[in-house]
């Protein structure tokens, strides 16, 4: 891995970890997140501090993927996927300082669908598959699909 100081004059992308072969499209926004060997990220994709991403990973358009989060390697992120590290927003908390967490967590191969929203301290597991639009409030087991609002599982792998 190699630490990035600059893609671009309008962009400081200190504290920055790109693994080898890394494509990174134009209108990207990164900050102080790691990246690895072999990923793509699609145009449009704002990617927080602390956000792992693994090896030969796909983050397709519009998605953003906030402090948290780990994508384990080939994982696969559609086209404006929304992750939510904060179940119970507030100003309250944010002001008061009492504001907690919530990590999420994909593990490898798992694919989530276009449009699908991931609350804050869900797991995916292993091969997973999330449909386009889907709102994971839970924990998804490996090798499953699930659909719908909130998301329900539709069948084994």
């Amino acid at each position: 891995m190699k630490k990035l100081t600059k893609i671009n004059s309008k962009q400081n992308l200190n504290n920055i970890v790109l693994g080898d072969k890394v494509i990174i499209n134009d209108f990207v926004n990164l900050y102080g997140c790691q990246i690895g060997n072999h990923s793509l990220i699609g145009p449009f994709v704002e990617i927080q501090k602390n956000v792992i991403v693994g090896e030969f990973c796909r983050i397709q358009s519009h998605s953003f993927i906030c402090e948290g989060v780990i994508l384990k390697d080939r994982v696969f992120i559609g086209h404006g996927v929304m992750f939510i590290n904060d179940n119970y927003p507030s100003v309250k908390t944010t002001l008061d300082k009492t504001w907690k967490l919530k990590p999420i967590i994909i593990e490898e191969g798992a694919s989530i669908g276009s449009g699908a929203i991931i609350l804050g301290g869900v797991n995916i597991g292993k091969n997973a598959l999330i449909g386009a639009g889907a709102v994971v409030t839970h924990n998804v087991k490996a090798n499953t699909v699930v659909t719908g609002i909130p998301a329900r599982k539709l069948r084994g792998i």
